[in-house]
């Protein structure tokens, strides 16, 4: 840590009160300053909560606080202990498409973007002191090797322990970990669906808690079924373009964020007559996909915004665009093995390793446009698909306005089934995880929305809300800062201003 990051979180710790001048004054002078919180709370200066509150308000995240946690160790098997030990990260939950990641240095992004990379999940990361997350680092991972199932730590909530089926009498061992009572046998694994938590044990600072609680997800645009279902938005922007309409052709959405390999694409199959689209990042691609209905995608396994892995999953898990034909082409070497699983999990048809010959490319396309797969869906097929995922939404909509929340979920759900790239399905199913209170479930719905439609008011809006009640308040500040350009009205905009106010 450079001394004008200390000097930052030193004025978080003056303002909240954690401690004083002079003790603040002796840890800086110190070695070590990218340990000041924990070092700080180890000396008894502060308390571990204070910590980090400090923490979370320099960083943007929540903070998680170690000692609470009840961590399956079999998640460990994401990351090698080697990369948790070098980047100080450990895995504290994992639930379906979602990695909850402990940090001791949130900045490091690109470890991030590696890890939702290899993994295929959306990583959302927490700070935890640096002296706590190395000590639990190396108790979670040597219980592992011994083939424990979990590891507690000292303050794990009892309720926590009930759950997963452990009992903890008294001291654990050494560090704070233990699995079970000393002598006991280790504790049968829970059933399938069962989760340590439900969700990280998080100290989230007091000033974005105040307004998260201020906030409430709102349901008035809910129900809003008078437009189209799935605007398509931004396609005229920087990264968007297309050859000519061939005669004879096919068309085929090439995804890359390298100009040249693009260009080189563009160029070998527009000679073979096709009409090329052309994306550079993921949000895109899904919107280029739902505008034009591409008869083959070629797309980059590493993009911005979206993972090429993720769009495969999209695209191939739908009733409306599953039978298109993806061709995944990656800089990342994994060889035939990984192609082979690559296939499996997102569904794609090749997969190309790049650097790649053209040969190679030409082989894969007129492979997948001469299998029949490609063949072009009846314009009456389209629109039956179409007019089955509008229905799902009524039928969600009305279930709601019922008081049958759970059934109008399920309605929503078969929507996005049939039609992954309805914005409006994953709208209203992100406003009725919100108002279940499943806050990330909620923000992976309204995110694939914006993604979609990045011009809808109400889903920037409810998804700042639901950053704010998750704590992640440099995220929140973002998308009010985009509600605010986005705002209907003088008086929305006020108070959106308002709200960044009280957040910043």
């Amino acid at each position: 840590m450079t001394d004008a990051p200390k000097k930052q979180l030193g004025r978080i710790l003056l303002q909240q009160r954690a401690l004083t001048a002079e003790q603040l004054e002796r840890a800086l002078g110190e070695k070590g300053g990218g340990r000041l919180a924990s070092r700080l709370a180890e000396q008894g200066a502060i308390t571990d909560v204070a910590a980090l509150k400090a923490l979370s308000e320099q960083h943007g995240i929540p903070g998680i606080d170690l000692s609470q946690l009840c961590l399956r160790l079999e998640d460990l098997d994401l990351l090698p202990r080697e990369i948790a030990e070098k980047h100080l990260i450990l895995p504290v939950l994992v639930r379906d498409d979602r990695l909850f990641l402990a940090m001791a240095n949130p900045r490091e992004t690109k470890v991030i973007d590696e890890l939702e990379f290899v993994t295929g999940k959306k990583v959302y990361p927490y700070i935890a002191l640096e002296a706590a997350l190395e000590a639990v680092i190396e108790a979670a991972y040597a219980l592992k090797v011994r083939g424990e199932a979990y590891f507690v730590g000292p303050r794990c909530p009892p309720e926590v322990l009930r759950k997963v089926g452990l009992a903890v009498e008294g001291e654990g061992e050494e560090g704070g970990a233990s699995t079970a009572p000393a002598g006991a046998e280790p504790a049968e694994a829970p059933v399938a669906d069962a989760r340590p938590l439900e969700e990280p044990g998080v100290v989230v600072d007091d000033a974005v808690g105040r307004v998260s609680r201020a906030d409430e997800v709102e349901d008035s645009d809910f129900g809003d079924t008078s437009r189209e279902l799935s605007v398509v938005s931004d396609l005229s922007g920087a990264g968007a373009s297309s050859s000519p309409t061939a005669t004879t052709g096919r068309t085929i959405l090439v995804v890359d964020d390298e100009p040249d390999i693009r260009r080189m694409l563009k160029r070998l199959l527009t000679s073979r007559g096709h009409r090329v689209l052309e994306a550079d990042r993921g949000m895109l691609a899904l919107r280029m996909v739902k505008e034009h209905s591409p008869d083959l995608i070629v797309l980059d396994a590493m993009l911005p915004e979206v993972h090429g892995f993720d769009i495969a999953r999209r695209i191939k898990g739908s009733q409306r665009y599953g039978k298109t034909p993806i061709i995944m082409v990656s800089a990342v070497y994994r060889g035939w093995r990984y192609a082979e699983d690559l296939k499996q999990s997102c569904g794609v048809d090749h997969y190309i390793e790049k650097p790649f010959k053209i040969a190679e490319v030409l082989q894969a396309v007129e492979a997948c446009l001469a299998s029949g797969v490609a063949a072009a869906a009846p314009e009456s097929a389209a629109a039956d698909v179409s007019g089955d995922a509008e229905a799902a939404l009524n039928a969600g909509v009305a279930a709601y306005k019922a008081g049958r929340i759970d059934e109008a979920v399920g309605h929503l759900q078969r929507g996005i089934g049939i039609d992954p790239l309805a914005y409006r399905l994953h709208f209203h199913l992100g406003l009725l995880y919100g108002k279940k209170g499943q806050v990330f479930e909620a923000i992976r719905e309204l995110e694939t929305a914006v993604e979609i439609n990045s011009g809808h008011f109400p889903a920037v809006k409810n998804l700042a809300i639901l950053y704010q009640k998750a704590g992640f308040r440099n995220k929140a500040a973002e998308a009010w800062e985009r509600a605010l350009k986005l705002a209907p009205d003088d008086e929305t905009r006020q108070s959106i201003r308002q709200h960044l106010l009280d957040l910043l």
